[in-house]
C-alpha cells in the first residue's frame, strides 16, 4: 500500500529581483521587477521610452529611439546602486525607481532616481 497523503502547500512570497536596461548594450538604469517578463514589459512602456529618448547624458540622447532595449538580471555593482536609491528614496509601493547608472546633464549627481507611477 502506498501513502500518497497530500502535503499541505505553503504560499511561497516571490521577492522582486533587480533588472537593468541596457540600451544598445550600455547599461542605463536600474530597477525592480517580480520576473524577467515584468522587466521586458517594463522596458517597453512608453512612458519609459519617452524619458529615456528625453533625457542626454555629455548632450547625447539616451536613447535614439532605434537602439535595442534589453532587460537583463542587474550585476551585483548595479544592484548596490539600486539599493542605496531606494534606501534615499523612501519609495512608496505604487512607484517605480529608477536608479540611473549613468550621470544626467542636469541633475548635479552621477545617480539620479526619479520614481515613476506604474
Amino acid at each position: 500500500m502506498t501513502d500518497h497523503a497530500k502535503k499541505p502547500s505553503i504560499p511561497v512570497a516571490v521577492l522582486p529581483g533587480i533588472f537593468t536596461l541596457d540600451i544598445d548594450g550600455r547599461p542605463i538604469l536600474s530597477f525592480e521587477a517580480r520576473n524577467l517578463r515584468e522587466a521586458h514589459e517594463i522596458c517597453h512602456e512608453a512612458w519609459l521610452r519617452d524619458d529615456v529618448a528625453r533625457l542626454t547624458s555629455n548632450d547625447v540622447p539616451l536613447w535614439d529611439g532605434k537602439a535595442r532595449l534589453r532587460a537583463r538580471y542587474a550585476a551585483e555593482p548595479e544592484a548596490a546602486v539600486y539599493r542605496e536609491a531606494a534606501r534615499d528614496a523612501g519609495q512608496f509601493s505604487d512607484d517605480i525607481l529608477l536608479a540611473f547608472l549613468i550621470e544626467l546633464d542636469g541633475t548635479g549627481s552621477g545617480q539620479a532616481e526619479a520614481p515613476c507611477k506604474n
